[in-house]
């Protein structure tokens, strides 16, 4: 198997990038913003506690996001080649149980693959998602949050996984295609 994590701010084009991963690689995506807002949607008690962070703009304590994902791995390994994590980690403590829950699968991150936007330009893309998508979250409060927190709090992983030698940098500006054969430039499989 080979295991990617796709990171970078809200906006930077992750989910759009893992569809062309998926296409060429025949990966699985596991996306945490979906599988939260499906249970968000079916209105499960699990829905009810993420929505009462997610709507603030804030994270998933980690304990639930760790059983969530490892659920989630478990019942689509046996027809994956892969997995593209999406929105997960996004804290050093669950890049840690990341590689702790994928080594008791006998698994590991093959490579990180980091889209780096300016701010201005994430915030831009957010509030033009919102409405086209109709999505909640995707107002001009929520995205400072959300900003916020990705400063403070996820963009500490970027070191993280340079130091474990895993961080690939991408320029997330330009085409979809563009954007797309840098990534798979910096990766090999």
């Amino acid at each position: 198997m080979f295991n990617l994590v796709i990171f970078g701010g809200p906006g930077s084009g992750k989910g759009t990038q893992s569809e062309k991963l998926i296409d060429r690689y025949g990966l699985t995506h596991i996306s945490t913003g979906d599988v939260l807002r499906r249970e968000i949607s079916a209105g499960t008690e699990l829905g009810k506690i993420a929505d009462s962070y997610i709507s603030k703009g804030n994270l998933i304590p980690d304990d639930l996001m760790v059983r969530i994902l490892a659920s989630e791995v478990d019942s689509l390994t046996p027809s994956s080649k892969g997995f593209i994590f999406d929105g997960f980690p996004r804290t050093i403590p669950q890049a840690e149980e990341l590689a702790k829950m994928l080594e008791k699968r006998g698994e590991k991150i093959h490579a990180v693959i980091g889209l780096e936007v300016p701010d201005d330009v994430l915030t831009e893309r957010l509030l033009e998602r919102g409405k086209s998508s109709g999505r909640a979250d995707d107002n001009a409060e929520t995205i400072r949050q959300r900003l916020d927190v990705y400063h403070n709090t996820t963009s500490p992983l970027r070191e993280y996984y340079i130091k474990d030698g895993k961080y690939k940098a991408i320029h997330g500006l330009g085409s979809i295609d563009e954007i797309f054969d840098r990534i798979i430039s910096h990766i090999s499989m």
